[in-house]
């Protein structure tokens, strides 16, 4: 009689796990980028062995293959992924034939903490949501009390901080600062409430881990057969036991803060723009699970993503103190001419999102087969992955010097930013899915790094290992530790 084994019976059978054993030491031989298609188990033991090195794993191997690439993992799964970093593949996908590239159920799944919320969705329900979310967004209301938070959050926490660890001669982490900061304003942004984790003391926040938790996860889900997370979901084990207690504490926090903003919502005299206060006046019989789902996204669009992209700016400027040079020269002319754009600073911006964009890549399904400009061919169940890192790699993208530092590359002859294709520099997403804070995040980075580079020099700590963490978001491993000092001329120059 015929018996059919579990998966789970099989996957851990001593002679598989023997196979496994021997083509991990196979790959620690044959070097960082080998990615040899093994019978059974396809490609996935190269990817373990370099998971640590995921993003730059995808450079190594896209530069050789033409931007694009055909991931495989193992025959008895569903692992299937369409690698690249060509921009014309880019434009099309979310472009071109947008429609034909949904998020999909494969990354829904995935991504299922999120819920229902817009980062999730699809179709009608993403068009409808994205409708509603800029109206509210577009709100000169609401736009004010961006800049109210932001300014609020940098004079009266931030810059007193620094001012304190410099007094201090003190080593600090300046990404967990950065964090920190841009914690705390997406909260109040969203919910309405300061949790002050950007404090002297730095108190452990449980929902600022809980989300570092739960993004650490899905990028591991997306690194094996999803059978085998979905076991790990069942049995309550590993990196899946750490999502759900995460997500006990992401949604106690969520609940809390709906249930606070409906009581102070119907109050007149409430002074509350928070987006979350905006959806329940604009809709009072929206579900806790619709402002959950919704409230949720936004936190994970808006927190990470800030804080990490003002940790890379300064790593850069940091190792390119010429370009440094030129913002301090160039704040304090604007300061001293009301009005002038600070071009330098935009076009800085602009090369560290280039070089190190908080989302480093981005993940589309399939609904028709077709030929992709590129010539490789899609079909459905295949995910299309765009590594975003990578495509700021490429000399064919953006020159023989596309590794180099030069914000000088966003300038015109005529002295104006440059303004590039979405498609070719995709840090704030392309097409009908480009970012709605897009405008926003500008402004405050624009503000925060203004602030911090008119009174602040920062000097990098020799011998630290600055590299990508193994997230969804492109944060630092091991932080960034620095020396803050205050500039000598602040204190006679024009503030």
């Amino acid at each position: 009689m015929d018996v059919e084994l579990p998966l789970h019976t099989f996957l851990f059978h001593p002679t598989i796990l023997c196979i496994f054993f021997l083509l991990f030491l196979h790959h620690r031989r044959t070097g960082p980028g080998a990615l040899t298609n093994w019978p059974i188990v396809g490609m996935l033991p190269g990817l373990t062995v370099n998971l640590h090195r995921f993003h730059d794993l995808l450079t190594d191997i896209l530069g050789p293959a033409g931007c694009t690439f055909l991931f495989l993992g193992p025959w008895f799964s569903s692992m299937k992924l369409l690698v690249t970093c060509d921009p014309a593949n880019v434009n099309h996908v979310f472009n071109v034939n947008f429609h034909n590239y949904p998020k999909g159920h494969k990354y829904s799944e995935n991504f299922d903490f999120l819920g229902e919320g817009i980062l999730n969705a699809d179709e009608e329900s993403w068009s409808s949501q994205r409708k509603k979310a800029q109206i509210l967004i577009a709100q000169p209301r609401f736009r004010a009390f961006v800049t109210l938070c932001s300014r609020d959050k940098v004079d009266n926490f931030l810059l007193p901080l620094l001012r304190q660890f410099s007094e201090q001669k003190k080593i600090i982490d300046l990404q967990d600062i950065f964090l920190r900061l841009s914690f705390d304003i997406t909260c109040r942004l969203v919910f309405g409430n300061d949790p002050a984790s950007l404090s002297p003391d730095f108190p452990v926040v449980p929902f600022a881990k809980a989300i570092d938790d739960a993004m650490t996860t899905i990028l591991h889900r997306h690194a094996v057969p999803p059978s085998w997370w979905k076991l790990m979901r069942r049995l309550n084990f590993g990196r899946e036991k750490q999502l759900a207690e995460a997500l006990l504490v992401i949604d106690d926090y969520i609940a809390a803060s709906i249930q606070k903003m409906k009581k102070e919502s119907n109050r007149s005299d409430s002074l509350n723009d928070s987006l979350l206060t905006g959806y329940i006046k604009d809709d009072s019989l929206a579900g806790d699970k619709f402002l959950r789902d919704t409230t949720l996204s936004f936190m994970i669009a808006g927190r990470d993503t800030i804080g990490v992209a003002l940790a890379w700016v300064f790593y850069l400027l940091c190792k390119n103190p010429d370009k440094e040079a030129k913002l301090v020269e160039e704040i304090r002319r604007g300061e001293a001419a009301v009005g002038e754009e600070m071009v330098c600073v935009q076009a800085s911006l602009c090369e560290a999102l280039r070089l190190y964009p908080p989302v480093p890549f981005e993940e589309k399904g399939v609904v028709e087969a077709e030929m992709l400009p590129s010539g490789q061919r899609v079909e459905p169940g295949t995910q299309v992955l765009f590594s975003t890192y990578t495509m700021g790699r490429m000399p064919g993208v953006w020159g023989k010097d596309c590794l180099e530092f030069r914000p000088e590359r966003w300038i015109t002859e005529q002295g104006k930013v440059r303004h590039e294709p979405a498609y070719k520099f995709m840090s704030f997403n392309c097409g009908p899915r480009t970012c709605l804070g897009k405008a926003m995040a500008f402004a405050e980075l624009r503000e925060v790094v203004a602030a911090v580079v008119r009174e602040f020099r920062l000097e990098m700590v020799e011998g630290q290992v600055v590299e990508p963490k193994l997230s969804i978001i492109l944060q630092m491993r091991n932080g960034f530790k620095v020396r803050v000092t205050r500039r000598e001329s602040y204190f006679v120059g024009v503030r």
